[in-house]
């Protein structure tokens, strides 16, 4: 069973790029504020919560990225460690939505010490209420997920394969790729990141 949610573009990426961004710095180390930056365009696009952005349309300009990106950088400014806690971002995220008068969105951690199958449910539940996920990877030991380390981005999509593969849509960079969800979930590490949960309350 193949499930997408919709998305938006900023010129011809699909979704925010850091190498979009004026700052030398952000554009290195400004994973975790793109990654809010996009739920928030997306909560204002499909789930109508308009008082979080200014934008109507999922083709935006690189320039009106940009200059809402500015608006969220403050809660979530690099660190010597980089945004390396689920905690921090879920309470960045929630002065946003409080300072911008929501206040019927929960924000959740979900730590990579869950169990497989749980977060594959959990996945499924969150896309099918059309959430979009924010993910964490910290370590991990196959090199294929080599850009992901230290990273965050986002799912925006499941696909459960015939022979038992759960794969999903993993966004980030301006593009998006499939990934096979239990090598990407078990990074063969004890320090995990993990997910960030929405909840309408």
């Amino acid at each position: 069973m193949l499930k997408e949610l919709d998305y938006f573009w900023v010129g011809e990426e699909y979704g925010g790029r850091q190498s979009l961004l004026p700052d030398m710095v952000m554009r290195f180390a400004g994973c975790a504020a793109v990654t809010a930056c996009d739920c928030l365009i997306y909560m204002t696009l499909y789930k109508n919560l308009k008082n979080l952005c200014p934008f109507s349309t999922d083709q935006l300009r690189g320039r009106d990225y940009v200059a809402f990106f500015k608006t969220v950088k403050p809660y979530l400014r690099p660190r010597l460690m980089g945004i390396n806690r689920l905690e921090i971002f879920v309470a960045a995220f929630k002065k946003f939505l409080k300072e911008h008068g929501t206040f019927f969105l929960d924000v959740l951690p979900w730590s990579g010490d869950h169990d497989e199958q749980n977060t594959v449910e959990t996945i499924k539940q969150q896309i099918d209420r059309g959430f979009l996920i924010p993910y964490l990877l910290l370590h991990h030991k196959n090199p294929n997920f080599e850009n992901y380390e230290w990273h965050w981005f986002l799912l925006t999509g499941y696909d459960e394969k015939p022979d038992g593969r759960f794969l999903v849509k993993a966004v980030t960079y301006g593009a998006y790729e499939w990934l096979d969800f239990a090598k990407l979930w078990n990074t063969g590490y004890d320090r995990k990141g993990g997910l960030i949960l929405f909840k309408e309350t």
